[in-house]
């Protein structure tokens, strides 16, 4: 998540940006309206009739590496058939624009809409949850395989990080500790390659689209993917899918692995790793938002206001789940 300044729509910004697009039809305001900004800015407009999005992101939010080895790996998955979304090239041919504008220094991708609904926003079935966990599965038979010229970060470097985060005078020194034996027993664990590679990080229902037709998946939001254990997606999406209202008599954890076997195999060894995966993402959660409301907006309207007190509370239970008392 980006730090709350960052928060707020800015549609001149995103105009500003969209010149460098071939756009063949005009930018609409009602569609720029409907943006959503977390740890992007997304801003929806249409290109030769198919909907697609603007992402922009300040460059002190990014590391420039991690967007190259993102579109990498994406044009890498979409070259041997799996469905991720498509990066749109800029008028210059360029994945990854670096604008500098009187709002500062921003980079700039665009990505054409992928079919289908978000898992989160339909009634789970068993083809559904199924068709889920085959799709991560497959993700990560291709992460497997794939040799990148511009790697993205890894596990190790997003602990230096938030281990920056968490150093400061006004962070709990409990998560610190916390963090520090994490990393210690996280350098026990084996690194063959069924075990460890490119993981998505955010396979959750709001980045999974499933085609009610076809029974499969496409995926967007490949922006948080680091090398990790191939366990840590499989934790974040059954944690995520759990969440959800799930019919009675389906048992969604058994479906969403069964469909992952179906495309990779799932180990004891892989199940035994979940508790650690589930530390570093509370761990690293907990960095990302602390480092968020460290930032203070000279005002701040309701809707900021709301989500400053929930994710104070966000902060509180991660907190009480990782250290307890």
């Amino acid at each position: 998540m980006m730090k709350l300044e960052h928060l707020f729509e800015n549609y001149d910004l995103a105009r500003k940006a969209l010149e460098n697009w071939p756009l063949d039809q005009p930018i609409l305001d009602e569609q720029l309206s409907r943006f959503r900004i977390s740890s992007n800015g997304v801003y929806p407009f249409t290109f030769q009739e198919e909907l697609c999005f603007l992402r922009l992101a300040p460059a002190s939010e990014k590391l420039k590496q991690n967007l190259l080895g993102e579109l990498e790996f994406i044009q890498y998955l979409r070259s041997r058939g799996y469905p991720a979304l498509e990066p749109l090239p800029a008028e210059n041919g360029a994945l990854c624009l670096v604008l500098d504008t009187q709002w500062g220094r921003y980079f700039a991708t665009a990505f054409k809409a992928v079919p289908g609904e978000p898992v989160e926003n339909l009634p789970l079935t068993a083809e559904m949850v199924y068709s889920y966990g085959r799709s991560l599965g497959r993700l990560h038979t291709l992460s497997a395989e794939f040799q990148p010229e511009t790697p993205k970060w890894g596990y190790r470097d997003a602990l230096r990080w938030a281990a920056a985060i968490l150093a400061q005078d006004d962070a709990p020194p409990e998560m610190a500790a916390a963090l520090n034996r994490l990393e210690a027993d996280l350098r026990q664990l084996p690194k063959e390659p069924e075990l460890f590679g490119l993981v998505h990080y955010d396979f959750e229902p709001d980045n999974v689209f499933y085609h009610a037709s076809t029974h499969t998946c496409s995926v967007i939001d490949f922006d948080d993917s680091m090398y990790h254990w191939y366990s840590l997606d499989i934790e974040q999406a059954l944690d995520s899918l759990l969440q959800l209202p799930v019919p009675p008599g389906l048992d969604a954890a058994q479906l969403f692995l069964r469909g992952y076997q179906e495309e990779r195999n799932y180990s004891a060894q892989m199940e035994a790793m979940r508790p650690l995966m589930r530390q570093f993402i509370d761990i690293f959660a907990y960095a990302r938002i602390f480092r968020s409301l460290t930032s203070r907006p000279a005002a701040e309207p309701d809707w900021l206001v709301s989500l400053r007190s929930k994710l104070e509370l966000r902060l509180r239970e991660i907190r009480q789940r990782v250290c307890g008392g």
